[in-house]
């Protein structure tokens, strides 16, 4: 049984308030997964748990700072749109399901993945360096390595003082 919707709205508006694409329905996630060919796309399994709200959600706009970027980002909500996350997770053969969870994918295929038992435990700031990484190797041209740290220290300063308190 899904949660309720108004206890998850406030966690769908934190991804899509910054432009990430939700998909909820096994007919979205298959539209954008048929458009994905040769290009790049961070998909985010998105959850009602602590380490979502803490360190996940917050990872993924931190790494929006970098100068590489995903062709786009997309995320689906366990728990609450289960069949577009079944279907989701349909695409990522081989790996257990999880929430939360990102995964870059290039062409279709997952290059880059974090588990929640990569997030749990972590600050927002480390998986958002891991995020940035990412994109440098398989979204950018191989510039701007050295800027991942400053990025990431830059995007603190604008964050609600709840979450600089605990990177």
């Amino acid at each position: 049984m899904p949660f309720p919707e108004p206890m998850v709205a406030h966690m769908r508006t934190e991804l899509t308030s910054f432009g990430v694409t939700e998909m909820r329905t096994p007919q979205e996630v298959d539209q954008i997964f048929a458009d994905s060919d040769g290009k790049t796309m961070l998909l985010i399994v998105n959850s009602v748990c602590g380490c979502a709200a803490a360190n996940a959600r917050p990872a993924v706009r931190m790494s929006l700072q970098a100068p590489n970027q995903p062709d786009s980002m997309v995320t689906v909500f366990a728990g609450q749109d289960m069949e577009a996350t079944a279907r989701a997770r349909q695409y990522l053969a081989g790996i257990p399901p999880s929430s939360p969870f990102m995964a870059l994918l290039k062409d279709g295929d997952p290059v880059f993945v974090l588990e929640r038992r990569n997030i749990e435990g972590r600050s927002a700031s480390a998986i958002a360096m891991d995020l940035v990484g990412a994109y440098e190797k398989f979204c950018g041209n191989g510039n701007g390595v050295e800027t991942i740290e400053s990025t990431i220290t830059a995007s603190q300063d604008s964050l609600p003082g709840t979450f600089r308190s605990i990177l």
